[in-house]
């Protein structure tokens, strides 16, 4: 039995403002092809279908338009897709019904009824809508167990990573009993811990404090594959050879530009265990930064290498396959006018220009004026106010205060002092 796995498509993104959906349908066409030349028993998509929850008509129309011709191309496929936190849940499934009669199935939500019994009332899972047999055409059955992203509402334990392991648990034991003689592979969207992301600028939205992150470390009973969204590099799962991150369909953001993208084609034969091959995508527009590293440039240095590492545009348009560019300087370096200059000499590339990074020189704060080493909370409370925003200047800055700028917030300092002193 074949399986592409794919997620995070994220189709309706603006990146930087530009409409990517050009992009999108790049790389559904090529998905496309893999299907045509792959002939699979069933492509899996593991969530984050769309950027947010009311996409767009266009970003619709390419989800819809590749489900009818995926279909049409390989109408023995079967294709199951669940919601990832991107997504509104209800909004995909909502075709459930009439997709379903294509071999489509959708998973958005999780069901669940609320059971009165002799120890009280509680929610109660409907296990068996999560599990999906699907047919492979040697006569082969595996069973898709669908676990689409879980919000804490549906999870009701204090501890998240522990409710969502009882649900991955529970509904894999539960399948085990129901086909014994099947395998199983369990497709999910979720933070799994020690998961690999970018270490800035990543665009997952991981929730501050690990509070979503699932540590599975130790299930022994686990499925035969499990094939995960959310976090947008392609990896292992905890270094396991039967959990795998597919990663995204597109680079998402500056720290993703050196991403490999693609799905994987996943091949369970004769009860041995799952073998991966990678199908790399290059996706159509790549992702620049110039200068690569955190040098600092002159306006002159800087021009040289935008002519060197960027093509001009044919008749002053930009090709299908420009480029997206984010441009580091030092601004204390390159005035206001300068960055119209280099701006105006991109306009003649075949490049989007998406951001400037100022790139801050590295400070020896102990060079500081009025710098300590702080060991408590005493040190901290009893610190000089101007101490501390003069070195919280001289960190976000780069650069010392001024003497004027010192006087200014001595002035202020002083003056919410006295006015302290004259409410007490």
């Amino acid at each position: 039995m074949k399986i592409i796995c794919t997620s995070d498509w994220h189709l309706g993104n603006l990146f930087h403002g530009n409409d990517r959906i050009a992009e999108h349908k790049h790389f559904l066409a090529w998905l496309l092809e893999r299907i045509k030349e792959q002939q699979p028993d069933a492509l899996l998509i593991a969530g984050d279908i769309f950027d947010n929850g009311n996409p767009s008509a266009a970003a619709q129309s390419a989800y819809y338009e590749f489900l009818a011709d995926a279909t049409e191309t390989c109408p023995d496929m079967n294709v199951v897709i669940i919601a990832g936190n991107h997504d509104s849940a209800s909004r995909l499934e909502a075709p459930r019904a009439l997709l379903t009669r294509y071999k489509v199935e959708i998973r958005g939500n999780i069901h669940r009824s609320w059971v009165a019994n002799k120890d009280g009332s509680n929610w109660v899972i409907n296990y068996d809508d999560l599990m999906i047999p699907i047919n492979g055409g040697d006569g082969s059955q595996a069973i898709v167990l669908t676990v689409p992203y879980l919000r804490s509402d549906v999870v009701q334990n204090a501890n998240y990573s522990d409710g969502v392991n009882t649900i991955l648990r529970e509904l894999t034991d539960r399948a085990r009993g129901k086909y014994s003689d099947s395998p199983l592979i369990m497709m999910a969207h979720m933070y799994a811990k020690d998961a690999d992301i970018a270490k800035s600028d990543a665009s997952e939205k991981i929730v501050i404090g690990g509070q979503e992150e699932v540590n599975m470390h130790g299930w022994d009973e686990h499925p035969d594959y499990f094939t995960c969204g959310h976090i947008h590099k392609r990896q292992h799962i905890w270094n396991t050879d039967w959990a795998h991150y597919p990663g995204s369909a597109l680079p998402m953001s500056f720290a993703e530009k050196n991403y490999h993208h693609g799905v994987d084609l996943v091949t369970i034969e004769n009860g041995a265990k799952p073998q991966i091959e990678f199908l790399e995508y290059e996706p159509q527009h790549k992702l620049i930064s110039l200068p690569e590293t955190e040098e600092e440039l002159s306006l002159k240095k800087l021009e040289n290498l935008i002519n060197t590492e960027l093509q001009n545009r044919t008749d002053g348009k930009l090709g299908d396959d420009f480029v997206y560019l984010a441009l580091k300087m030092t601004l204390e370096k390159v005035n206001n006018d300068a960055i119209k200059e280099l701006e105006a000499l991109i306009g003649t590339k075949n490049a989007v220009l998406c951001k400037i990074q100022k790139i801050i020189p590295e400070l020896d704060i102990a060079t500081v004026s009025g710098s300590q080493h702080l060991q408590s909370i005493d040190d901290i409370l009893n610190r000089n106010p101007l101490d501390t925003l003069k070195e919280t200047f001289a960190v976000k800055n780069g650069k010392e205060m001024t003497e004027h700028q010192e006087k200014m917030l001595t002035d202020l300092l002083n003056s919410l002092t006295a006015e302290n002193d004259n409410a007490l």
